[in-house]
């Protein structure tokens, strides 16, 4: 078998090895998750420098190794400049890359992960820099398609509960939708509402606690299934659902009304969701909260 081998990739986390090293986590469509030494990365002159940035595109020829693989030639192929020169841009793309690196698998193709970050690496980029609304919306829509390719979008459409659509009134200024983290998606406030009542009712009076015997052998035991009632998480307007509903699309809708606060509240439903299925934090998040705290009049 070679000792070497060709893959084109995009960097996503960079590590320091050394007085001079880097180590580069790279995706590939080819193989997934690679992680290799950058020689001399950290060094003035070095022609890897540049090239072992995040979200640059190489392409790269890779020296197989006994723990971690060398680099030894890096073509770039691509670079995302507009997103170091917005902060904004830049926090929302390393969240992105966060939630890839949590999906992401190595030694194995990863073709339709690797081609959906980097379009919407693109679409931020190109982004005004005055739009705050549009890196939240872009934000949320590349959280949302990570999450679908992965197999566990929210369910935003109906009622986890009673299967019925929802559909957001705007009439109504108090209407409200609850969505439950754990339960995984919106949940009809009256169905939630009634079953705690139903609930309550049971414990009381249905359900006096029964004398357990001793078990015996060959005994059997019955188990009674009751439906639980749902944490709700959040609780949505009109407008928040709305959004969400459109994020399965493949463009982001333009939604007349919609502002920054309804963008936050989308994008931290999300956040929610999104750590509750990696089973650990979204430390860039932070990131986000800070720039807008500091930066627009938004509400976090």
């Amino acid at each position: 078998m070679s000792r070497t081998y060709k893959a084109t990739g995009i960097n996503l986390k960079t590590q320091v090895l050394g007085e001079s090293d880097k180590i580069v986590t790279i995706l590939t469509p080819e193989f997934g998750l690679i992680r290799a030494v950058a020689p001399g990365a950290r060094k003035h002159n070095s022609s890897l420098g540049g090239r072992s940035g995040m979200f640059v595109v190489n392409e790269l020829l890779i020296a197989k190794g006994r723990s971690l693989d060398k680099i030894t030639q890096a073509q770039t192929l691509k670079t995302y400049p507009g997103l170091a020169k917005d902060l904004g841009k830049l926090a929302a793309s390393q969240y992105l890359a966060e939630i890839v690196l949590s999906q992401a698998l190595s030694e194995q193709p990863q073709e339709e992960l690797y081609e959906l970050f980097n379009e919407h690496l693109h679409r931020l980029e190109a982004l005004s820099s005055t739009n705050a609304s549009g890196v939240l919306a872009h934000l949320a829509h590349g959280v949302f398609h990570l999450l679908a390719l992965a197999g566990v979008t929210p369910q935003v459409q109906v009622c986890c509960l009673s299967g019925r659509s929802l559909k957001p009134d705007f009439t109504d200024p108090n209407w409200q939708i609850g969505f439950s983290v754990p339960t995984g998606g919106t949940i009809c406030l009256e169905t939630w509402k009634r079953l705690r009542t139903e609930g309550k009712g049971e414990s009381n009076n249905q359900y006096p606690i029964p004398h357990i015997p001793l078990p015996m052998p060959h005994a059997q035991t019955v188990v009674v299934h009751r439906q639980e009632i749902p944490l709700i998480s959040s609780r949505l307007g009109a407008m928040e659902l709305a959004l969400l509903q459109h994020l399965s699309q493949p463009e982001i809708m333009q939604i007349d009304g919609a502002r920054d606060h309804n963008w936050l509240s989308v994008e931290q439903i999300l956040r929610q969701y999104a750590q509750y299925q990696l089973g650990r934090p979204i430390r860039s998040a932070t990131l986000i909260d800070s720039y807008f705290a500091a930066n627009h009049d938004a509400t976090i």
